[in-house]
């Protein structure tokens, strides 16, 4: 059975105030290392044969802390561009434009100077797809709007029906010998527990 294995990298300093990244470099917090490596035993008993990550520092320091320090780095895994958002508090984002932060949640508004979701999706599927002709289990160490976007275009999976991903969590999917489309095996997994308030 082929699988794919996707990891969010582990709480940033961002995520830590509820602060939009995208595609800003930020690194992890100590909660952050700490969750990659809590995580690492679990990814470790699923023996990934390939593993790529986003060539964003939270992600690669969460690649080395899960035992994966010569993971490819997948420009083409990098989080969703915010634009003018980057650096934002989500709080005065939501209080400021509601409308539009739920928009930008459910795939059908972009940021000024941001990335369109449809463009994102298609990106990251591209990245994904070309790694895992090459592997039967492939590790994809990411972000959250990536796994996001990795279930809508892999399992049709709305962003809009899809909670924020728990930071230093992983989600499988898997599809069957002669079977094209993929199913959905485990989503947010943390060995503390699932997050289910995780920031974007």
């Amino acid at each position: 059975m082929k699988r794919l294995l996707l990891v969010r990298h582990g709480e940033s300093e961002w995520n830590a105030v509820r602060r939009l990244q995208g595609q800003a470099d930020i690194g992890l917090s100590e909660k952050g290392k700490a969750q990659a490596r809590a995580l690492a035993a679990t990814v470790e008993q699923l023996a990934p044969d390939r593993v790529i990550t986003s060539d964003l520092r939270r992600a690669r320091q969460t690649a080395e802390l899960l035992g994966f320090p010569e993971a490819t780095h997948e420009p083409g895994l990098r989080e969703v561009d915010v634009g003018d958002w980057t650096g934002l508090e989500i709080a005065h984002i939501i209080a400021d434009e509601p409308e539009a932060y739920r928009g930008w949640r459910a795939g059908t508004f972009a940021p000024p100077g941001g990335e369109i979701w449809a463009d994102f999706a298609v990106r990251t599927a591209a990245a994904t797809r070309a790694a895992t002709a090459k592997a039967d289990r492939l590790l994809v160490v990411c972000h959250g709007g990536v796994i996001r976007a990795l279930l809508q275009t892999l399992l049709g999976l709305e962003p809009r029906r899809i909670i924020p991903v728990g930071p230093g969590s992983l989600t499988i999917l898997a599809n069957k010998p002669n079977e094209k489309d993929m199913r959905l095996e485990v989503f947010n997994f943390a060995p503390g527990g699932p997050v289910l308030d995780a920031p974007d």
